[in-house]
């Protein structure tokens, strides 16, 4: 794993200043279209994809706090239960130098003895093992911020990771329900879903001009296998996702002349409210809702909320075209 840092200058940015400086600006800039700047924030992504940025902290083993970039929507769940946890975490891995790379393969291993539990009707054990498959998915990131540590093989490895473990608890949820032919429409459905939060999200970001700098690629040959999964498996899906939107959009701007009007339309038509209520139907939220369920005993009751969720995308795809129609 390629390590990215940047040492401390003598003259340091005050980052905390320039944060709060861009955080009236924006919120000048929502007020003025009606977006929501009450909510706070939120990573959006397939598989919970963290929006990475490189810390500046000098000494990988320090324990400071994870400096991260605004998000555009707050899942509430994780911000209330499982961040303040995580970074209960963070400190402890760092000062005993574990690796970013292992907090996602403990993740990863965690969910996967999650799903074998599940699929041996042991179902408290599996609802515990998946809360903490989400509280190890949540420290790796904060991990490598701290200890700069932020590459693009542990991003791409996070998400692929995520992604076999939820393939094997679905597969998991079909065996133990009997249900394996609905088991696989919920895990379409919740993969759709966690597309389109991470593309409407990262939408929303770039129209705004939040987007953070992706890590510089290493070319190691790790990396490379781990980009070329992640264009099979994920990279077509975001093309689908952000395809159907514009085209969506173009619909609506077909005879609008005016590049501002187009633009003012393009920010109505993916607002903060909308965004926030993608965040919370998050991995984060979707594996507590999983948990709940099977300490309750009703494994089942999960696959319907799974493509509940899809469902949700109707009202807000037609809110948004309404809104984008309200410009012109």
């Amino acid at each position: 794993m390629v390590v990215l840092r940047l040492r401390k200058r003598a003259d340091a940015i005050h980052e905390l200043e320039c944060l709060e400086e861009a955080r009236e600006l924006e919120g000048a800039l929502e007020r003025a279209v009606h977006l929501c700047p009450i909510f706070g924030s939120h990573t959006a992504s397939i598989y919970d994809r963290r929006r990475v940025t490189v810390s500046t902290e000098d000494t990988p083993g320090t324990a400071a706090p994870p400096v991260e970039s605004r998000r555009a929507g707050r899942e509430l769940v994780l911000e209330v239960v499982f961040r303040p946890l995580s970074n209960l975490l963070v400190p402890v891995f760092a000062r005993a130098r574990v690796t970013p790379t292992a907090v996602v393969l403990a993740n990863a291993v965690s969910g996967l003895v999650a799903a074998l539990a599940l699929a041996r009707g042991e179902l408290l054990a599996a609802a515990l093992l998946l809360q903490l498959k989400t509280l190890l998915d949540n420290a790796d990131g904060q991990l490598a911020r701290v200890t700069g540590r932020v590459t693009l093989t542990g991003r791409y490895l996070d998400t692929e990771a995520d992604l076999v473990v939820n393939a094997a608890v679905f597969a998991a949820l079909g065996h133990v329900t009997g249900k394996p032919l609905v088991a696989a429409v919920a895990f379409v459905a919740l993969t759709l879903v966690l597309a389109v939060d991470f593309n409407v999200t990262e939408l929303y970001r770039g129209q705004r001009g939040l987007l953070a700098p992706s890590p510089a690629r290493s070319g190691g040959s790790v990396e490379r296998v781990l980009e070329r999964i992640y264009a099979v498996s994920f990279a077509q899906l975001d093309r689908l996702v952000r395809t159907f939107s514009e085209r969506r959009f173009a619909r609506i701007a077909v005879a609008e002349p005016s590049p501002e009007r187009v633009q003012e339309a393009r920010l109505a038509y993916i607002d903060g409210l909308a965004v926030n209520a993608l965040a919370n139907l998050g991995l984060t939220t979707q594996l507590l809702l999983l948990g709940v369920c099977l300490a309750l005993g009703v494994p089942e009751a999960y696959l319907w909320i799974a493509i509940a969720s899809l469902v949700v995308l109707v009202p807000l795809q037609i809110r948004a075209e309404r809104r984008a129609r309200a410009v012109f």
